[in-house]
């Protein structure tokens, strides 16, 4: 693969990454989002082709039997996600720096196959209390999904030691101001 710059941005799911990602996505011409497969139906206001492509598991094992994806896995039981290559060749064909909104497993597997011309983030909640009030707050999972990305998020929280740099992300206005500093910085 040619090599543009990639950035790639990972928490837990509560610890505001996708807020964060789409600040940035506002904020820098020169960084484009990186569309991820998923195998998961859509939740209320996600756009096929925007957040995710939807698609079956069935399709998404053929793309993983062609060599497809730069990385997947198997996120929770039956819930694949995952990046595909042209996603990234057309994102740098358009001489733009790829930015991808992933799971912290994903993150880590991401960096470790681009690992000269990525920055990885890793973006911490303040605490796992915090985390679990922001998901309940979100108000989109039964009790038992809502626990079960809980208990995978104290896990995910070790893994921060991984990533480039770690912010946390206490106040989302000073988040804003560092992330984007942060990625300029990475770009020039």
């Amino acid at each position: 693969m040619s090599s543009g710059k990639l950035i790639i941005v990972s928490a837990p799911s509560g610890a505001g990454k996708t807020t964060l990602v789409k600040h940035l996505l506002e904020n820098l011409d020169s960084i484009e989002f990186s569309v991820s497969c998923a195998t998961r139906g859509p939740r209320e206001n996600e756009i096929h082709g925007k957040d995710y492509y939807f698609i079956s598991a069935e399709e998404f094992k053929q793309k993983v039997e062609n060599q497809e994806f730069a990385e997947w896995e198997e996120v929770y039981a039956g819930s694949y996600y995952g990046t595909l290559k042209s996603e990234i060749q057309r994102i740098w064909a358009k001489g733009k720096s790829v930015i991808f909104d992933i799971d912290v497993d994903g993150g880590i597997n991401l960096k470790n196959i681009y690992p000269t011309n990525s920055l990885s983030v890793f973006i911490m909640p303040p605490s796992v209390e915090e985390l679990e009030r922001r998901l309940r707050a979100r108000n989109t999972e039964s009790e038992d999904k809502l626990q079960m990305r809980v208990e995978k998020a104290e896990k995910e929280l070790l893994l921060a030691s991984k990533f480039d740099t770690i912010l946390v992300n206490e106040d989302l206005e000073k988040s804003k101001k560092e992330i984007v500093d942060l990625i300029s910085g990475f770009l020039n």
